[in-house]
């Protein structure tokens, strides 16, 4: 299958996930078991921790439709990812059931809370022997592994940065923290995510661990990236990259009107402080109320290489002086030509987050009517 008919399948897996049962298999039915059971395996094994297991062992996993059994086997196999194996080849430890609509809610519905009841397991029995049980044992944590990766829960960011080795967390940023106090209310729903700025430069091999990052954090989540370079190998399932310049507003009108609206926009991009200022002009009207506008780097406002001063105020075109000028903005109707004066972002901003290098800037109507005339603007005290 093409990206476009993965993506395809999984838009319609999103949006049945959290819908009522008659929803949900009336999806199943118009794209079919088989194929939307393959995108479920996909994501299950993108989702599985690397295994500490002390071997290898072969589970299986049966998903049910109706009359139908769609089997898969996956390899588990000590401190190598989980991977998929061919049915016929490997005869597996442990069996998984699961129904297709309780496995697809499992994955991508909202948080259940359920703790049981989901699945079915069965060990082969010549594992249930006293001589056996180490490879019992074996086929055991093996199934943990698998199972752990179908459930709701997902690791902390922190984590995550460091397994998919993401520059967010530990040596040169530590902006996980930051990025879950703000982001956490929204990983539980069907988001879409666009990072500008997709890492290795024209190396194609250390890139894309941030959008993985994220496709991990928002397990219900769309996630697409924009790159100068040509980072279609990082392109899968959930995860779309993009071709293009920051700073050509066409370019970035389109990537909004084809993959928008977002709820999440990072500009980890040039960190050329023109760049960072012709994209949130651009993109910031195609952020969702409730949204996120992220600003990573904001050190560069600082480095004349990047078009920054090292003199705070020295330079008014620096993205740290768009910052500043922003809180100005929030409070546009409490200034006496507030409001004939406003723009869209003063008029669609409700709140500004500043830390170390990093700026959150909220998304949301602001209108709040202004402080009434019956407060005095003068105080109603005389100090003298």
């Amino acid at each position: 299958m093409s990206y476009d008919d993965d993506h395809a399948v999984l838009e319609a897996i999103l949006r049945c996930a959290g819908g009522d049962e008659r929803f949900l298999l009336s999806t199943v039915e118009e794209w079919g078991p088989a194929r939307i059971t393959a995108a479920l395996v996909d994501e299950l094994l993108f989702r599985c921790e690397i295994p500490q297991v002390g071997g290898e062992a072969f589970v299986g996993l049966d998903v049910l439709h109706g009359t139908d059994r769609i089997s898969h086997v996956l390899q588990v196999t000590d401190g190598k990812p989980v991977t998929s194996a061919e049915p016929a080849g490997q005869e597996p430890g442990a069996v998984l059931e699961f129904t297709l609509s309780d496995l697809l809610r499992e994955l991508f519905g909202p948080a259940s809370g359920r703790t049981a009841g989901a699945f079915g397991v069965s060990f082969l029995p010549d594992l249930r022997g006293p001589r056996t049980m180490e490879g019992a044992a074996l086929a055991a944590r093996a199934t943990n592994v698998v199972l752990h990766a179908t459930t709701n829960e997902t690791p902390p960011l922190d984590r995550l940065a460091l397994r998919y080795e993401s520059d967010k967390w530990g040596g040169v940023h530590w902006f996980t923290g930051h990025y879950d106090r703000h982001l956490r209310p929204l990983r539980d729903q069907a988001v879409r995510i666009l990072e500008i700025g997709i890492g290795g430069y024209d190396d194609l091999l250390p890139s894309g661990a941030s959008l993985k990052m994220w496709k991990r954090y928002f397990t219900r989540g769309l996630v697409f990236g924009v790159d100068i370079f040509d980072k279609s190998a990082c392109d899968q399932p959930r995860v779309k990259t993009l071709r293009g310049r920051q700073d050509d507003p066409e370019f970035m009108r389109r990537v909004a009107e084809e993959h928008g609206p977002f709820d999440v926009i990072i500009d980890d991009g040039s960190h050329i402080n023109a760049h960072m200022r012709t994209s949130f002009s651009v993109m910031f009207p195609h952020l969702r109320n409730g949204g996120f506008y992220v600003i990573e780097d904001t050190f560069t406002s600082y480095w004349p290489g990047y078009g920054g001063h090292p003199e705070p105020g020295a330079r008014p075109d620096t993205a740290l002086e768009m910052v500043k000028g922003l809180i100005d903005s929030l409070h546009y109707e409490e200034r006496p030509d507030g409001a004939a004066t406003a723009d869209y972002t003063a008029r669609n901003l409700v709140g500004l987050h500043a830390y170390h290098n990093l700026v959150f800037l909220e998304k949301g109507v602001n209108k709040e009517g202004g402080i009434p005339h019956t407060v005095p603007r003068e105080p109603f005290w005389n100090d003298n």
